[in-house]
């Protein structure tokens, strides 16, 4: 009886203790501080503004240029072409009694934007002055350097119904095969005359080296005359030279032999090439109370302003832990999915003033002065992520209310990969050169910045 009344006792005591600490648990934290000195957290949400800006050239050293014109209902037209230098290589010579019998320009690609069915016609003309070295932006007008009075050659062609051929890629046990269309446009036979003519010069001419090479034959220009529903992705663009020669008891029974050979030449990294791009985005610029546009390559823009001025005074004595940003894009229900433009695989959010250079230096985003986010299909936006990083580093530059003004870019991202991790990091972000476009939301639900602060 006696320890059945203890038992009691020790159960009660124990609930009275237990009580009493979970009382304690719902200020613990703050309980070691002092009253004053308790740590505050406040959310806060900024609105921000944006309009869509015209591009007017874009930094684009690119070994694929894109070739075609594509008119989208929503995004405008693109136009582009090219021009390029042919690189010398050392291994490129004529046999002995070579005859010329035909010239070809081949242009490759494995992919296309638009409609693989609608015809075009290519027209390649000959470059007649030197081209600019170190000039890679889309503003460049070839014509300035070509004689436009007529075509070398021309092709009628459609982006899926030419000729193609197949290569297969082996990666450990998979292996993929692709198709790769090429557009084959004669040239004048006399052109490759001119090459034998000169290789047959004392010490080859001017085909010695690539600075008198670069003399001799300054490059083609490769445009479309129709057409304007696709836009290729250009792999290579090579210059064939075909030739026979007399092989002496070259055949198996020790017989003189007519072979044939080839002489060829490619646009490569390492001589110029210029993409020229044309667009016309009149209705994306018209004013828009509910969306902005962003357009590659070297199309429209969104610049946003982040109203830093309206949280200045808060900043002094509040300290910025979080501000999310996310920009939504909105998909275009009405247009067929199989021609119509894509939004960009990659936004660059950059700073206004650090705009200049970034691509020229090949810099990389740094999270403060620029970000990057990749398009979500699921969501359709591109996240952001925490910037607070960039308006802290601001406020310490500034000793007065400020705003900041930030470029929404399309870019391209190569990005490498650790055997001892699955973590992709970028190694280089390049201008979008391949077509792409977005509408993005405006509306002040939308486009806004997420703010949580915390203070003393």
């Amino acid at each position: 009886m006696k320890f059945h009344t203890l038992y009691k006792l020790l159960s009660i005591t124990l609930v009275i203790i237990f009580t009493s600490c979970v009382d304690t648990l719902d200020k613990i934290g703050f309980s070691i501080q002092p009253e004053n000195d308790r740590v505050q957290v406040g959310t806060d949400t900024l609105t921000l503004s944006s309009r869509t800006i015209q591009v007017d050239s874009v930094f684009s050293r690119t070994k694929y240029p894109i070739l075609g014109e594509y008119v989208d209902p929503v995004f405008g037209s693109i136009r582009s072409d090219y021009v390029g230098e042919f690189y010398l290589s050392e291994n490129q010579v004529f046999k002995d009694g070579a005859v010329i019998d035909s010239v070809r320009l081949t242009i490759s690609y494995t992919s296309l934007i638009g409609d693989s069915l609608s015809p075009m016609k290519l027209a390649v003309y000959k470059v007649i002055e030197a081209l600019p070295k170190n000039h890679n932006y889309t503003n460049f007008d070839p014509r300035t350097k070509v004689d436009m009075s007529a075509p070398f050659g021309t092709k009628t062609f459609t982006g899926k119904n030419n000729t193609y051929r197949t290569e297969t890629y082996y990666s450990g046990t998979t292996s993929q095969t692709i198709k790769i269309y090429e557009i084959l446009t004669d040239l004048p036979k006399s052109l490759g005359q001119l090459f034998l003519d000169e290789f047959k010069k004392p010490d080859h001419g001017k085909l010695k080296n690539t600075e008198t090479f670069r003399e001799f034959f300054p490059g083609l220009y490769v445009t479309t005359e129709f057409g304007s529903s696709t836009i290729l992705n250009v792999n290579l663009t090579s210059l064939n030279i075909f030739y026979s020669y007399l092989d002496p008891k070259g055949s198996s029974t020790k017989t003189d032999t007519i072979r044939t050979a080839e002489y060829r030449l490619n646009i490569s990294p390492e001589v110029t090439q210029i993409n020229h791009i044309e667009n016309k985005n009149e209705q994306l610029l018209e004013a828009n109370d509910n969306v902005t546009f962003v357009k590659s390559p070297a199309g429209v823009n969104t610049e946003i302003t982040f109203p830093i001025s309206e949280i200045y005074a808060d900043l002094a004595n509040r300290s910025l832990n979080q501000a999310r940003f996310t920009v939504y894009a909105i998909p275009e229900v009405y247009q067929d999915e199989k021609v119509k433009l894509s939004p960009p695989d990659h936004l660059l959010l950059i700073n206004k003033d650090s705009l200049n250079g970034f691509f020229e230096n090949r810099k990389l985003h740094d999270n403060v002065t620029s970000f990057y986010a990749s398009f979500d299909p699921n969501t359709y936006s591109y996240n952001f992520g925490n910037i607070a990083a960039m308006i802290n580093y601001y406020k310490r530059q500034k000793s007065e209310p400020f705003d900041l003004t930030y470029y929404l870019i399309p870019v391209d991202i190569t990005f490498s990969t650790t055997s001892y991790s699955s973590t992709s990091t970028p190694t280089a972000i390049y201008n979008q050169m391949k077509p792409s476009a977005a509408m993005l939301e405006r509306a002040p639900e939308k486009l806004k910045l997420d703010i949580i602060y915390s203070s003393f």
